[in-house]
């Protein structure tokens, strides 16, 4: 467990918090890049890290974001105009660049030179594969970008980016990722030989051991570990994923793809679940890219919500808490372990969202939790973390993936089968720093089915 103040560490995100601070050091994705069609279109509203933002793309195609209130009135620059280079206040019409300098303030007499003396706070925005990123920190010059292999394959290998609204701490959810024992259960199908309940939904997973042995490592980008499960006589399957600082995380999928997650805390009861992939080894089709599963990726469950300009209702889907996710007890009782559709993460937030303090904020309060061996890596995750920030508190000093961004492209999830005596950090090293790429499904205990899988193909990596 931890303390009620460890847990208000780990969990707030606003402007002078620790986690915040630490967060705010790094490069973090915001929006996909369709939510700029063109340049000059009508500025977007949103919401990150507890900061009410504005974002737009300017006549020459670059990317700007704001605090939303003008630093003149405080008028709300979501009604400006974005023309001509710049977001120009519907109020008194004050105009900004993307750099935040004051391009014009006509409301002034001839001659002023006040727009010299007025800069809005603006925040680094960087367009690539699909992605839209953001630093949000002090720094006069931001970080080197993160070097993620969904950031520097060719564009035409990455898929359209997956995103989730969660109506929950990020921490929570982030957690799930953590946890490999949750795979045998929330995420289980009931038979081995069973088909997936529905187009869209994912098959679900059976293994033979639902207890994993649960090891974990500490790494100075964050963490990673093996979820150990006997599959045969002397053979065990390790399924090896990895947390990265401050928010991010390399889960299931296979060797020939890229994948990488990312929990955006909105604010400190709101998060985005942004899922990025792409192949390593080839362009995708048309087809492919534009398949429904990217367009629309909740249809099987109703996809998502009407859309208003209030950012908390961006990617939220029609099944959520207020409808029991679309429980279905039928297939409960008959199919899966859960009847929550098994679409992307809807099955975890069943499981997170309604996680609370004991005021009912959607901050689980961890001081009342009994941890077992299976929780070896959230306890881990959290003793990064928390060290991070106090380090990060005591004298600036960040992670060492701020900036060395060719770190995070040396980071890898990895699966594979060895002997019971088998040296799993040994036997992954290639795998996990991506020196030698190894498609890596999950054979017979996922059948490529593992909810942070992008796609299957390949074989497993035996060894031993």
């Amino acid at each position: 467990m931890l303390s009620k103040e460890d847990n208000e560490i780990l969990c707030r995100v606003g402007k002078g918090t620790p986690m915040g601070e630490l967060i705010r050091e790094y490069w973090i994705p915001a929006l996909p890049s369709s939510e700029f069609p063109e340049p000059d279109a009508p500025a977007k509203r949103m919401r990150l890290l507890g900061e009410n933002l504005v974002m737009f793309k300017d006549s020459n195609g670059d990317i700007g974001a704001f605090p939303e209130s003008c630093p003149h009135r405080g008028a709300s620059l979501y009604f400006g105009r974005n023309e001509e280079g710049g977001l120009r206040c519907g109020y008194h019409g004050w105009k900004f660049d993307v750099n935040g300098n004051c391009m014009e303030m006509p409301s002034e007499p001839d001659g002023s030179n006040f727009k010299q003396k007025v800069k809005i706070r603006h925040y680094p925005c960087r367009d690539v594969n699909h992605m839209v990123w953001i630093y949000m920190g002090h720094r006069a010059a931001p970080p080197p970008f993160p070097q993620f292999d969904v950031n520097t394959l060719p564009a035409d290998n990455v898929n359209p980016p997956v995103v989730m609204m969660e109506e929950a701490n990020y921490f929570q959810n982030l957690e799930g990722d953590t946890d490999t024992s949750h795979l045998d259960w929330l995420h289980a199908r009931l038979k081995e030989k069973d088909g997936p309940v529905g187009d869209g939904h994912t098959i679900g997973t059976f293994s033979p051991q639902r207890n994993p042995s649960v090891h974990a490592m500490s790494a100075n980008y964050g963490a990673f570990y093996t979820g150990r499960r006997k599959i045969g006589d002397d053979q065990y399957w390790h399924r090896i994923n990895q947390f990265i600082f401050p928010i991010f995380t390399m889960v299931g999928g296979d060797g020939h793809n890229a994948h990488l997650r990312a929990h955006v805390p909105v604010d400190d009861t709101h998060s985005m679940l942004i899922s990025m992939g792409g192949s390593r080894t080839k362009p995708l089709t048309k087809e492919e890219r534009n398949h429904k599963r990217f367009t629309d990726p909740f249809y099987p469950t109703g996809g998502y919500v009407p859309r208003t300009s209030n950012p908390l209702t961006y990617f939220h889907t029609v099944a959520n808490k207020e409808n029991d996710y679309w429980r279905d007890f039928t297939v409960e009782k008959t199919q899966m372990y859960s009847g929550v559709g098994f679409v992307h993460n809807l099955q975890d937030r069943a499981m997170t969202e309604l996680m609370t303090s004991e005021n009912g904020e959607a901050i689980y309060d961890r001081s009342h939790e009994h941890l077992g061996t299976t929780d070896g890596m959230c306890i881990m995750v959290r003793k990064q973390v928390l060290n991070a920030v106090r380090i990060h508190q005591e004298d600036g000093t960040v992670p060492a993936n701020v900036d060395d961004g060719g770190l995070n492209g040396r980071i890898r999830h990895a699966c594979l089968i060895l002997p019971e005596d088998g040296n799993w950090v040994a036997a992954s090293e290639t795998q996990r720093t991506g020196e030698e790429d190894h498609a890596c499904i999950c054979g017979p205990l996922l059948s490529g089915n593992d909810p942070g899988a992008t796609s299957s193909g390949g074989e497993l990596l035996r060894i031993g």
